[in-house]
């Protein structure tokens, strides 16, 4: 017991590990994340429904989106933005883990006589010859990424995008990553049974590092046949640290703001969005 208790407690190299498809593609987590969604009144999978509606307003009107505009939104999630998009007369690609959520995206797009290019696949792994004039990736999604995944994601982002198209997406800021703290938690059915449909013992850890700006929810759930261990990781930037991944590979900073619905940066805000462009040939 004391080496299973020695192992839950321990601290792995940061993006040691990666579990994204226990999130995601797992049968029950994947629907209790669909519902998290679909709640319109928290910010949990996704925001709030005002503040979507204020953001895809805002990213319409500051990108001059209309009926010729081609936008990729990555982690597209249950469609609550490609679907705002398309109303908005733009062609849409949706690039998400989840087949449930992905299926439920396709399921309101036909509803609404929508038409809209849904893609089921990890993000890390996708490849296309269609070329964009907007790319979005929202809720902070980019964070969940280690330094190389990150890379090799802007690197795809680039190719993507038309000359002078642009990326938009948020993060956490710095502020975030200094109001969390370490903490050690135990629960019967942590999370009132996200992780599973039969009874289970979860342990949440939450590790912080401090010189990479990283945290980890490191969530280890004991049933009573298996034992998995899911990693959450998040990176936290600065302008600085943000800006110089984007110029690595090419792209040219716009502007900073505190979060996709155009909301002026705020050195207080607990997270940053960029909009960063391809450059136009010349």
């Amino acid at each position: 017991m004391f080496k299973e208790l020695e192992a839950i407690y321990s601290k792995p190299a940061p993006f040691e590990f990666y579990t994204a498809a226990e999130l995601w593609a797992d049968s029950h987590t994947s629907e209790k994340m669909l519902e998290y969604h679909l709640n319109e009144s928290i910010d949990l999978s996704s925001r709030n429904t005002e503040f979507i509606d204020r953001s895809v307003a805002w990213i319409i009107s500051h990108f001059g989106v209309e009926a010729t505009t081609m936008i990729a939104d990555f982690g597209c999630g249950p469609g609550l933005y490609t679907i705002r998009f398309a109303e908005a007369g733009a062609d849409v690609t949706g690039i998400d883990f989840s087949a449930r959520s992905i299926r439920y995206a396709g399921d309101q797009a036909a509803a609404r006589g929508l038409r809209i290019d849904y893609i089921c696949q990890n993000y890390l792994a996708f490849d296309t010859d269609k070329q964009f004039d907007l790319i979005t990736m929202i809720f902070c999604d980019f964070c969940a990424l280690s330094p190389s995944q990150r890379g090799v994601l802007l690197a795809g982002f680039y190719r993507y995008l038309k000359p002078g198209g642009s990326v938009l997406l948020d993060v956490h800021s710095l502020n975030t990553f200094h109001s969390r703290e370490e903490i050690a938690t135990y629960e019967k059915n942590q999370l009132d049974g996200f992780w599973s449909a039969d009874d289970y013992f979860g342990f949440l850890n939450i590790f912080k590092y401090a010189e990479e700006k990283i945290t980890l929810d490191k969530y280890t759930l004991i049933e009573k046949d298996r034992t998995r261990v899911i990693y959450n990781w998040l990176q936290y930037f600065s302008r600085d640290t943000l800006g110089r991944e984007f110029e690595a590979v090419g792209f040219t900073v716009e502007k900073f703001y505190s979060d996709v619905a155009g909301t002026p940066f705020s050195e207080t805000s607990p997270d940053l969005a960029i909009i960063a462009r391809k450059p136009e040939v010349r």
